[in-house]
């Protein structure tokens, strides 16, 4: 496999997950970083970041607007819902565990 094809791969498997989280809107970002360690904003930030090292200037809002399928203060009052005390226990827990492990 050329670069060239394995870029073109991995660049349809993210518009395909980018695509995934705009649809599961019902998922929150708290619950993908409780299980994955990593939320939509996370991948915004990668996003701004990876665009920076190529020389252009994508800033933290228009990769989140790139992310989420609109501006991120949209879809937060659309869809994010408050944290259930469950979800904060686990986040803390996970918080903790990562802690521990030096991370």
């Amino acid at each position: 496999m050329t670069s060239e094809i394995q870029t073109r791969i991995e660049a349809a498997a993210f518009r395909r997950l980018l695509q995934h989280l705009q649809t599961h809107t019902e998922v929150q970002n708290i619950d993908l970083m409780i299980l994955a360690d990593f939320c939509r904003n996370c991948l915004a930030k990668w996003y701004s970041a990876e665009a920076k090292e190529l020389g252009l200037d994508i800033d933290y809002p228009a990769a989140q607007e790139i992310v989420y399928g609109m501006p991120y203060a949209a879809w937060k009052e659309k869809y994010q819902t408050e944290a259930t005390p469950e979800q904060l226990r686990a986040m803390e827990e996970r918080l903790r565990r990562k802690e521990a492990e030096g991370h």
